[in-house]
């Protein structure tokens, strides 16, 4: 799944849409001091309040919110596992039995719980239902972009904690006077989802039970545990991790110094890669990618140094970088250039137009501009460099 496959299923998850539909809601109350369900519940969608409804699609919204490889992650799984999470999900879907489904997740409810503690109580939801997506029409036809549909059988899992309810003091109308509330019930957090997943990863579409998309709780902190474990998904790494690995490559290559044009020209071929990506999967950059931009714009490294860089910072000469991970927002000022004096941020595109000069003894920030440049709402005087 790319972000416009997740953005386009996130815009249908509303209560007043014929795109999507919600058919079995199971949720499953988790005791902290056990870590055993202490009560389940199975109901179908449709019969719930709208309130309801409203608000387990916004705890669903929120779950698919966020960044590819930051919060959200596609993941391909393992094979050849004792007992496979992809068949029980697969199974599961494809199970038209409510006793059967709802016994299938508890088996999942199991294995999300095994060896995991929580603070609180918690709540683990699974929904399953239905994804329709329209395709575009034939430039030769005249027919309705719903003439052509697709269809994907999906379920989402959601987990939340629980919270104490509020004190509040109420005033009563009818006895015209203050009472405090006392209220013991605890109260799902459905605003700030802890994790989930969603089954099978959809792609323009279609389901690819091969794949499944996990949602982390917080941005750049996924659940290792979570993912290879009990999903029994393959490794994989944050974006942040592998800007991380770019960045110690590159000064292991090229030294910690780096003038901003050949910088620029890095972050514009592997834009262009991006760009021009064929295949489905999002391009992967090796030692010899990283070369080869490098020897490109004038660093003249060799290969063999390269490779001895990854297999220093990864333990894996074979490792692959996600080029979205190492590339900048290229279009928005997302490369901050830090001084005691100011903090300046530019896009990668632009970087060409920045350069450090010395003179005199003195180190400057040069930014070629196209007009003046403004200050206070004043327009900068222009000044004679000596």
């Amino acid at each position: 799944m790319d972000k416009k496959d997740i953005a386009a299923l996130r815009r249908q998850l509303k209560t007043d849409t014929d795109l999507l539909k919600i058919n079995d809601l199971f949720t499953v109350y988790i005791m902290k001091e056990t870590s055993e369900p202490f009560h389940y519940q199975h109901q179908t969608f449709d019969m719930l309040e709208e309130e309801q409804q409203e608000l387990f699609m916004q705890n669903f919204k929120k779950l698919l919110s966020g960044q590819l490889d930051e919060k959200l992650f596609e993941l391909k799984f393992k094979r050849d596992t004792e007992e496979p999470t992809q068949l029980l999900l697969h199974k599961s879907l494809l199970s038209n039995d409510t006793e059967e489904w709802t016994e299938q997740m508890l088996q999942m409810t199991e294995k999300i719980m095994h060896e995991q503690a929580y603070e609180k109580d918690i709540v683990i939801t699974f929904v399953k239902g239905e994804y329709l997506k329209t395709t575009q029409p034939s430039a030769e036809t005249e027919d309705s972009d719903r003439d052509t549909m697709l269809s994907s059988q999906f379920m989402l899992c959601s987990i939340n904690q629980t919270e104490p309810p509020e004190r509040e003091i109420q005033f009563d109308y009818v006895e015209k006077t203050f009472k405090y509330k006392v209220d013991v019930d605890p109260v799902i957090d459905l605003k700030k989802p802890l994790g989930g997943f969603l089954f099978p990863a959809i792609t323009e579409g279609v389901g690819d039970v091969n794949k499944v998309l996990y949602s982390a709780g917080k941005p750049n902190e996924p659940d290792t545990y979570f993912m290879e474990e009990v999903l029994e998904g393959e490794k994989t790494m944050t974006a942040k991790e592998d800007k991380a690995v770019f960045e110690e490559v590159m000064k292991d290559v090229v030294g910690d110094r780096l003038a901003p044009s050949t910088l620029a020209s890095v972050y514009e071929d592997i834009n262009y890669t991006l760009e021009d990506k064929e295949s489905a999967e999002p391009p992967k950059l090796d030692y010899k990618d990283i070369g080869n931009f490098l020897n490109k714009n004038g660093q003249e490294v060799e290969e063999e140094k390269v490779k001895a860089a990854f297999h220093k910072v990864t333990d894996e000469e074979s490792y692959e970088l996600k080029a979205s991970s190492i590339l900048p927002k290229y279009n928005s000022k997302s490369i901050k250039i830090n001084t005691k004096v100011a903090n300046i941020s530019i896009s990668p595109q632009d970087l060409p137009h920045v350069k450090q000069v010395n003179r005199d003894g003195k180190r400057y920030i040069m930014i070629e501009v196209e007009e003046d440049a403004e200050i206070d709402g004043f327009k900068m005087l222009p000044e004679d460099f000596e």
